[in-house]
């Protein structure tokens, strides 16, 4: 993983730290309403904010590794290189992946915005040589405990 200090100027004042699926996040909001368990979808442990969004960021040659939220993620591009999302179903373990490229150039196919539907398997990576930034919402707000990554799959 890279070092703090490589990551562009620009993003440096965005108070980025590692990510565990790789890349780099910040939470920058977290709704100050809470859902109740009894009240969510099966599965929940717990109670859950209603929703929480982060910054993320990848560079080039970095990639996040499979894993799965229980909650619906809405991935907005921001800035720089588009983002490659990969999707692999909600199976035990990643499928062969669905690609939908986040980014600006709409024309050429691009989408500003994707949804990752509830418990699918997702993975990211930059397209080209620029840094990618992005914002993730999830829906019911996310939690360390509705986190899971895939075993070691390429």
């Amino acid at each position: 993983m890279s070092a703090a200090s490589e990551l562009p100027d620009w993003a440096r004042g965005l108070g980025l730290s590692p990510h565990p699926e790789g890349g780099w996040y910040r939470e920058t909001w977290r709704s100050d309403v809470t859902i109740p368990a009894d009240v969510l979808p099966h599965g929940y442990p717990g109670d859950r904010s209603a929703g929480t969004a982060i910054y993320f960021l990848l560079l080039p040659g970095e990639h996040s590794a499979w894993h799965t939220v229980r909650g619906a993620e809405l991935w907005l591009h921001h800035r720089g290189s588009p983002v490659l999302l990969e999707l692999g179903g909600n199976g035990p373990t990643p499928g062969a992946p669905a690609g939908i490229v986040v980014g600006a150039d709409i024309a050429e196919g691009q989408q500003p915005q994707a949804v990752v539907p509830p418990g699918t398997w997702q993975r990211a990576r930059p397209t080209d040589e620029e840094p990618s930034l992005v914002s993730c919402l999830v829906l019911p707000g996310f939690d360390f405990a509705d986190f899971r990554l895939a075993p070691d799959v390429t």
